[in-house]
């Protein structure tokens, strides 16, 4: 129960002389998606959503989440004693100031510094003294201390990827960060990030859900590179990889390391986004410490032509799946018996039977009808619903092949759509299209395009929640930086040749339906341009999967967007195809006539 949790946690709370504990859904490296074992915020409030951080004062407990759960959140938080505090809405205030009106003068505020990135801990802390409030850290992990049957660390062994795929040295990529470290007059790098460290190492590992990733710790100086991980996941063949370039220490050796920098007073690179506060405060007290982002995320967000081959092979083979799965969904609905589950699991096992498959890139979202609404529901044996002939389902999916990963969503009507369904979906399919065709100066930002895939929905007074596109790691994150086209993700971030993202523009009517349109593109230089001197960019599409036709209303679309979709629903005819079976080939067939 969550109010025995909190109750034990209240107890801990006042015996270190807190009057606030706040536990984020971040761990020590700023996962997206934590191990088990540093799920905490989840096994605390029991709401399952990958983004929320969690408040506790001695009185009071609030969960802040995003537009993406408030529905999610609203229907786990009932009765647990935490209030929803509703991100990004006028009235609601954020968790600092949300402390400020509960707690008086002369309050503490407890973190782990561990869980905490350098920046967002600096910020708090320049808030909450304002109304002299103090935030202090509390090496041990207050839920930790009450959380029984907690996870150990993952044992999976770190296993090597092959130049092959990465397309790249782990010497060549050592020498590219060294050459940005010596810009800066760095002696050290401190890298937290774990798909940083990962691409850095040609490593990968099975220790997060969903993102082939290892726990671990890296430290890059002028003549030397460490890594930091639990010595019982190293494998021979990883000694062999790294051997004469990389030594391998204990994961808990990260702090004498650390210590031994501030010592040699040396300068040392940090990104105040990603390092946690424990790291910085290891360090501070005697290193020169250069806060600036990381290199290595902008390094892995420009795709090599190895990477982006195998981005494209990864997305023919998980069209094919997808083709094979929409086949079946639209044959098998109406015999009975398909639930979101078991919709779920049958694309997993069609995705399965595709070459170098290794997992999913994130847990499916298979939504039907009201489910569709909330925007990142995933079902569970409590909340699986029937499929029946009728209504709108969503299905937003992806998975990790060792040359790519892959994230797609298609809405699909399984009975006849209404006038408003086939509206809202073909305005959210223009603003699809829109931005696939548009051409953009270089130096150009994601959130300057942003506004192109909402305006068909604007131009009705309608709007989505979320951003519109995210980069994309190879055989990595599903969610990747710098970049991002949003209002809210990659501001500021230039696009470049070579980035991948992600084109999601959807439309949510709270307690009916969800849609959405998802493919990725890669960002390229404009061939199209007559005038080389202007130095445009564009995005070509790699993601291959019919668009439910049913749900179009061609009156909404102009011409060059009925051509821009009839061509490319040919391109997926002709790819897909010759990997079907007849049946399968006489249905895609249909689900790509022209309009």
């Amino acid at each position: 129960m969550v109010s025995e949790k909190l109750v034990a946690l209240r107890k801990l709370m006042r015996q270190h002389g807190i009057q606030a504990y706040l536990v984020p859904s971040t761990d020590p490296h700023q996962s997206e998606y934590p191990p088990a074992l540093w799920e905490r915020r989840k096994w605390l409030s029991e709401f399952t959503g990958s983004a929320g951080d969690l408040v506790i004062t001695l009185e009071k407990a609030g969960l802040c989440t995003d537009s993406r759960y408030f529905l999610q959140a609203e229907e786990q938080l009932r009765g647990s004693g935490i209030a929803l505090f509703k991100m990004g809405l006028p009235e609601t205030p954020s968790q600092t100031q949300w402390l400020k009106q509960e707690l008086s003068p002369g309050s503490k505020v407890g973190i782990d510094p561990w869980v905490f990135s350098y920046q967002s801990a600096k910020k708090m802390q320049e808030e909450l003294a304002s109304r002299e409030i103090q935030l202090v850290s509390i090496e041990e992990n207050l839920v930790d201390a009450i959380w029984e049957d907690r996870p150990p660390l993952p044992p999976d062994p770190i296993h090597v990827y092959p130049e092959k795929f990465s397309g790249e040295s782990v010497a060549s990529k050592l020498k590219r960060l060294r050459a940005k470290m010596s810009e800066e007059g760095a002696r050290a790098h401190v890298v937290t990030t774990l798909d940083n460290i990962a691409w850095l190492y040609n490593i990968r590992g099975n220790d997060v859900a969903y993102n082939p990733v290892a726990i671990a710790y890296a430290v890059v100086t002028e003549q030397d590179a460490f890594l930091f991980t639990p010595l019982n996941k190293v494998t021979e063949e990883v000694l062999q990889h790294l051997e004469g370039q990389v030594q391998i220490y204990a994961y808990e050796d990260l702090e004498n390391h650390l210590r031994g920098l501030a010592r040699e007073r040396a300068r040392v690179w940090l990104d105040p986004e990603a390092v946690n506060r424990r790291v910085v405060d290891l360090l501070e007290n005697g290193a020169d410490l250069l806060f600036k982002p990381c290199p290595i995320t902008r390094f892995k967000a420009i795709k090599n032509a190895t990477e982006i081959a195998g981005m494209k092979a990864a997305h023919l083979r998980d069209g094919v799946a997808m083709a094979k799965f929409l086949c079946w969904l639209e044959k098998t609905v109406p015999q009975g018996g398909v639930t979101e589950l078991s919709a779920s699991e049958k694309l997993r096992q069609l995705r399965a039977q595709q070459e170098l498959f290794r997992d999913l890139s994130f847990p499916t979202i298979a939504s039907y009808g009201a489910h569709g609404a909330i925007v990142h529901y995933t079902p569970t044996p409590e909340s699986d619903v029937e499929l029946r002939p009728e209504g709108i389902f969503l299905i937003d999916s992806g998975g990790q092949y060792l040359d790519g990963t892959t994230d797609i969503t298609r809405t699909v009507a399984l009975g006849e759509p209404t006038a408003e369904q086939k509206d809202r979906f073909t305005r959210i399919l223009k603003g699809h299209l829109q931005l696939t065709m548009t051409r953009f100066p270089r130096n150009t930002a994601g959130n300057q395009l942003d506004t192109i895939a909402r305006k068909p929905l604007w131009d009705i007074g309608l709007n989505y929640g979320h951003g519109t596109g995210h980069g994309v790691g190879v055989y990595l994150n599903v969610h990747e930086g710098p970049q991002g086209i949003s209002y809210y993700r990659g501001i500021g971030v230039a696009l470049e040749p070579g980035m991948v993202l992600t084109n999601e523009p959807a439309f949510y009517k709270d307690g009916e339906y969800g849609m959405r349109v998802e493919n990725m593109m890669v960002v390229v230089e404009d061939q199209r341009n007559p005038n080389p001197e202007t130095n445009f960019l564009t995005f070509e599409n790699i993601t291959w999967c019919p668009i439910d036709l049913r749900l179009v209303e061609k009156s909404l679309l102009d011409e060059k967007e009925v051509e821009f979709l009839n061509n490319y629903h040919r391109q997926v005819r002709e790819r897909l195809s010759p990997h079907l079976n007849p049946e399968e080939q006489a249905w895609l067939e249909e689900a790509t006539r022209p309009i």
